[in-house]
């Protein structure tokens, strides 16, 4: 008779772990959740825990970097969500030709599509996608803005790994979509086999 599959653990953070993390001493870790800007639980034992999703949910509001390996197990209690991607691009062949082929690379992979702002905000809000490819040059809302929105909110639409895929080239632009958290800022024409490899191996584990 075969033994029943035990589920997994939660992955939580000690405020070492998070102190480690974040580069800063222990102890500003304990202030952080102690003066209420890290959300945390205590064990039975009186020690502080941390789930990913609060730790980046901290990170990003004080412009901190989020390594990728943290931002894939953000989900409900420290699970791992499922592997979904956004894309969004007005040019809608280039949108198609992109879902193909990250389909074609994984049929477990949720895809997602929009192609303007507006529908952007709205399917990020709806799905919760881990990550989004962006176009910039965006009707109704563009891109940069999108960013702020979500960098202001993004527990709200489920902390996406967002990449930049734009043809604008303009050093200040990329300079402020990495401050709003961009992880990668890629400029067309951009080589699909090479980005979809990078955002597996990253993001989408």
């Amino acid at each position: 008779m075969s033994k029943e599959a035990k589920p997994e653990k939660p992955i939580v953070y000690s405020a070492m772990e998070v102190a480690k993390i974040c580069g800063v001493v222990n102890q500003t870790a304990i202030n952080w959740i102690r003066n209420g800007y890290l959300k945390a639980f205590k064990t039975p034992g009186g020690q502080f825990r941390v789930y990913p999703d609060d730790l980046v949910v901290l990170m990003e509001k004080n412009g901190m970097k989020v390594p990728p390996e943290i931002r894939a197990l953000c989900g409900k209690h420290g699970q791992k969500k499922a592997k979904s991607l956004l894309i969004v691009d007005d040019d809608r062949p280039w949108n198609d030709v992109m879902k193909k082929y990250f389909l074609s690379k994984d049929a477990e992979l949720q895809v997602f599509q929009a192609f303007d702002g507006f529908e952007a905000g709205s399917v990020m809000a709806q799905k919760k996608p881990r990550v989004v490819i962006l176009d910039l040059d965006l009707p109704g809302i563009d891109g940069v803005r999108i960013l702020r929105t979500v960098k202001d909110s993004s527990e709200s639409y489920g902390n996406p790994s967002i990449i930049v895929v734009t043809a604008l080239d303009d050093r200040s632009v990329e300079d402020e979509c990495k401050k709003l958290g961009v992880a990668i800022f890629c400029k067309k024409p951009v080589n699909l086999p090479d980005l979809a490899d990078f955002i597996a191996k990253l993001y989408l584990k």
